[in-house]
């Protein structure tokens, strides 16, 4: 088998940053409601939203809730009608494998898991199915250094 899989796991600034200049519509796994307003799951989001992307709300929990930052909640990637440039993950590292089949079957743009989530072995399934994978970094902080 050959190692191009590995050119999809985006560790260079220049990637990344290609990743978010060309991004319109973001999925946000993980995201957290207006109650949780303080936390990164949703002041991140909130931040892009207002940065220009269209966000796409698809919550883990709050089973209850039809609606975040003004737009229709999904119960999962595969679930949103349109397709995705972008998927914002916002779960432990160790329930990201959980979500690789629903991602790998709605063919994002790209996956990017926020700072502090890595998983290795979810990274290199979804860099082999294609979809290039960012692990480990801020969408806004990136966002903010973009020139």
């Amino acid at each position: 088998m050959t190692d191009e899989w590995r050119d999809n796991l985006m560790e260079n600034g220049a990637g990344v940053a290609d990743i978010l200049r060309s991004a319109r519509r973001i999925a946000v796994l993980g995201i957290k409601t207006e109650a949780q307003s303080g936390q990164p799951a949703f002041s991140v989001p909130q931040y892009l939203q207002q940065a220009g992307y269209e966000i796409i709300p698809v919550p883990v929990y709050y089973p209850q809730v039809t609606e975040i930052l003004g737009q229709p909640v999904y119960r999962s990637v595969s679930a949103i009608p349109e397709p995705v440039d972008l998927v914002l993950v916002f779960r432990r590292s160790t329930d990201v494998p959980e979500h690789v089949d629903d991602l790998i079957s709605a063919r994002p743009g790209a996956v990017w898991m926020q700072s502090g989530i890595r998983n290795e072995g979810a990274a290199m399934r979804l860099a082999e199915a294609g979809i290039p994978t960012v692990q480990d970094r801020c969408a806004m902080v990136e966002h903010r250094s973009l020139s």
